[in-house]
Formats: C-alpha cells, structure tokens, sequence
C-alpha cells in the first residue's frame, strides 16, 4: 500500500516529537490536574530546590505501577490523535517547513507556519491554542501557558497582540526563563567588582590597537568601548575568551539581532569557528565543539535579550538581572530553547555611579554582561571565575 508524501511527513513529525509528553500528563493527572502557575506542576520542587537556576529538567521519576502505565499509554494515544488530526490540515509545503525546523533544531531558517490564531485545541482537561500545542509536543512536554513562551523577532508574528493568523512554528519561539527569588546564599556573587579597579593589580590583555584592557582580579574585565565619543552606530561589541586569552577582534554589533555561534547550517552573525585559537587544552576543544548554534543576542524595546539556541546550557552574570540594593550578583543558568532578558538599560543607569560625567566617560562594567559556555562559575563550581573557563562571551553595551 503507497502511502502520500505528506502522510510519509505526518509520521515523520511525530516521530521527532519531544520525549517525555505522557509522562508528564500522567505525572499531573495523578498529582490532580491543574497547573499552570508558578511553583505548580510535577517539577514544582525540583525547581523550588534549584531556584538558582533558570529553565527546567526532569529529575528521576518513580517506578510506575500498571495503572499508572495505561493512562501515560492513553495520553500519549490522545496527544498523537490530536497533533495528527493538526498536522493533516496543513499543506504539504507547511509540513516541509515544520519538519525542516523540528529535524535541524531550530538551526535552519524556515518560514512561518501561519494558522488561525483561534482554532485552540483540547487535550485532557486544558485548552492549547496551536503554537502552544506544537511547542508542547516538539520542544517542551512540561509546558502549560502562553505566559511562558515569548517570541523571536525573526517571527512574523512577533510584537502583534491580537492577529487573524499567528505563527505555530516551534522554533520561533522560546521558554522564559524564570528568576527565582530569594536565591540560595551560595548562588550569589560579589558585586565588589562594580567598584574601579587600579590596572597594576589586575592582568593586563593586549587588544588589536596596541592598548591594555584591565582584567579585574579574579577574571572580572573592565573593557572599554572602542568608538569616537558620541558614536551611536552600534549598540554593543562582543569578546570572545577561551580562559585567560581573548581570541580574535572585538565584533561590533549594529543590527537589532546577531547570532553567536561555532557550527550553524544556516545564517549570518559571529562565528566563533573561524576565528585562530593557539589554545590546545583538551578542555577548551571539547567545551568549543559543544557550542553549536551557540546565541542569540537581540535588542528589543524592554532590553537585550539571550536565547539559547545550543543543546547545553549557558551561564550568565548581569547588573541588571538582580535586585539594585542588593549588593551580590547572581550567575544564571539558562537550559537549552530558554531565553532571558540579560540586559536592562533603565536598570543599568539607575546603578550608574553618582558622577554622571565619570559614568559617561570610563567604561563601568554595570553596561558588560558575562556569558560561558556550557562551565559555570562561582562558588558553586570549582571554577571560582570566568576566567577560568573555557569558552566565554564579553558583550559590553554602548551607554550613549
């Protein structure tokens, strides 16, 4: 019996599904339905312990008893009856699409799959809208609400509040991340670092005009911008570090958004993989192939934002993330397809220091946001700082 090529591309979508979908709707049915805010859910203490860290995980599960097997199978059987009876309604070129953007991750740049924003679908005792339902059978089982998906800019549906068709394209959107609050004693970080540092105690990193950047002690740099004094044309310049050594020249950014990678199929930005690295710690090499698509770094009215578009996580450290009294920084932890507002111009120049003549005119690390790859560091980790590990970004925000 021949089958259709998009019954061939119906089942192939559903084989690339996400794992772990009825276990989760299992999970709730025994916990009692509901869900859907904060703190509710299987994972609620999981996260609750870890309340450090953004995104989400699974933890062990307990041996399931016969009675908890027939309804993860039927689970299972309905959401494969309800994505199916979606997935049948599309074009054969919408189901193209959808698979070329299920099966490379989200690595390749594939069109919007406008549906109508209306045509919400039931699963169990909850009602999904379209985007939320194929997000929540290809990237995360555990989701329950729109409130926790926020959209890429490259969608077309992005910024519209109440349009007829809204892309359902999984890869064109991605899981907020969450700060907790309070966070445990040993997530925190000095804010010491906030205060200027004198170059003859720190280790000095040559650059590509010949100057001196300070390196605080401990790894923390205090960078400097490298424009003409009322220069608006880009909005931030981005360093990449593998440990001690910064590697290549600084990237200046001016479109809104720019991918940070080591190996992406498609698309334009800062590839890493191209730059001449003399490093041959073992460390370095493996941390760098674990890059992969890497970030994606994207101004936007509210902020600058961070998605994760890699398959590990990364870790990042702001001014801007925590409270402005308190005096210790948080290092994050963003799991894969989770984005984060890392950035928040009206926060940093609240925390501006009191000379606004000094601030505008030295570099302050306030306007600098960390990130590494795949390490953390703190005292959590045996890292104690950045530069210490392996692969690293320093993306420094224009203040003018």
């Amino acid at each position: 019996m021949f089958r259709t090529k998009r019954s061939v591309l119906v089942r192939r979508l559903w084989r690339s599904r996400a794992p772990g979908g009825e276990e989760e709707e299992e999970e709730e049915a025994a916990a009692g339905g509901g869900g859907g805010g904060r703190g509710g859910g299987p994972g609620a203490a999981a996260a609750q312990a870890r309340a450090h860290v953004c995104g989400g995980g699974r933890g062990c599960c307990p041996g399931k008893t016969g009675r908890a097997v027939r309804a993860s199978a039927g689970a299972e059987a309905e959401l494969k009856a309800l994505t199916q009876a979606v997935l049948k309604r599309l074009k054969e070129r919408q189901l193209e699409g959808l698979l070329q953007a299920v099966e490379s991750r989200g690595g390749a740049r594939t069109p919007c799959l406008l549906l109508p924003a209306k045509a919400d679908s039931r699963l169990g005792p909850h009602w999904y809208p379209l985007p939320l339902l194929l997000c929540k059978v290809f990237r995360w089982p555990d989701l329950r609400h729109c409130s926790q998906v926020k959209r890429l800019c490259c969608c077309e549906s992005y910024g519209k509040a109440h349009p007829e068709l809204v892309c359902c394209n999984p890869h064109h959107l991605s899981r907020l991340c969450e700060l907790e609050s309070p966070p445990p004693p040993y997530s925190r970080y000095p804010m010491d670092f906030l205060k200027p540092t004198d170059c003859p105690d720190s280790v000095p990193s040559s650059t590509e005009t010949g100057g001196t950047n300070c390196l605080a002690p401990g790894g923390l740099s205090d960078s400097q911008v490298l424009q003409e004094p009322g220069d608006r044309s880009h909005w931030c310049v981005v360093a990449y570090w593998e440990e001690k050594t910064r590697v290549g020249r600084l990237y200046s950014v001016q479109e809104p958004s720019l991918d940070i990678f080591y190996d992406l199929p498609q698309g334009n930005g800062f590839c890493l993989g191209q730059l001449n690295s003399d490093n041959k710690s073992q460390l370095v090499q493996k941390v760098r192939s674990k890059i992969g698509y890497g970030i994606q770094l994207t101004k936007e009215v509210d902020g600058v934002w961070v998605y994760n578009r890699s398959s590990y996580p990364i870790f990042i450290k702001s001014a801007t993330l925590d409270n402005p009294d308190s005096r210790t920084l948080l290092v994050h932890k963003v799991f894969p397809g989770f984005s984060i507002k890392a950035f928040d111009y009206e926060k940093a120049y609240s925390l501006q220091r009191p000379n606004d003549h000094e601030f505008m005119q030295q570099p302050w690390t306030g306007f600098t946001v960390q990130i590494s790859f795949v390490k953390g560091w703190g005292q959590c980790y045996t890292r104690q700082f950045i530069s210490s590990c392996p692969c690293w970004l320093e993306v420094i925000f224009n203040n003018r």
